[in-house]
């Protein structure tokens, strides 16, 4: 069997999902996993499926046509599965402003971490009317790394970012 990692943007629009079900279904294929969303006005994500090894030329027949009616899909074999280390899961809130991702995700890789699932959306501040920011990450951590060195690399830039941490 092989695993498949079906990338796809495209306008939003009602039919969507079903079309690129119904493509994954026509070809033999097995859904197994997605993360789907509106983004920009877009529709993205990515979809893990199995298949057959003789069913792929089949699956990409039946994704051209998906693709042809406005939905770019990308098709890659999907990577070997290792799985070892703790994980761990945080989040952060704070006010909006540019760089919080890029000092947050700086910090986690300086220790060596994975971030497996990563979420940011922006709500309005109920009080001033502002953006905050939040942010939630799955990580998985490298062999001898605790989890407190995460904490404490995610609060010694909490200030300076201004926001909010919790870890668990």
């Amino acid at each position: 069997m092989a695993l498949l990692v079906l990338s796809v943007a495209g306008s939003d629009r009602p039919g969507l999902t079903k079309a690129l079900a119904a493509a994954v279904l026509s070809a033999g294929g097995n859904w197994l996993e997605s993360h789907l969303s509106r983004l920009g006005g877009l529709y993205v994500g990515s979809v893990l499926v199995e298949l057959a090894e003789g069913k792929v030329e089949a699956l990409r027949a039946a994704v051209a046509a998906v693709d042809a009616a406005g939905l770019e899909v990308r098709i890659a074999p999907a990577g070997e599965v290792v799985v070892a280390g703790e994980t761990l899961e945080f989040s952060l809130v704070g006010q909006d402003r540019p760089g919080i991702v890029n000092q947050v995700t700086a910090a986690v890789s300086s220790l060596g971490a994975n971030i497996e699932t990563f979420e940011t959306w922006l709500s309005a501040e109920a009080h001033a009317g502002g953006q905050l920011f939040h942010m939630a990450a799955h990580l998985r951590l490298p062999e001898g790394l605790k989890a407190s060195a995460v904490q404490d690399a995610l609060e010694a830039i909490s200030g300076e970012i201004m926001v909010d941490v919790a870890v668990g």
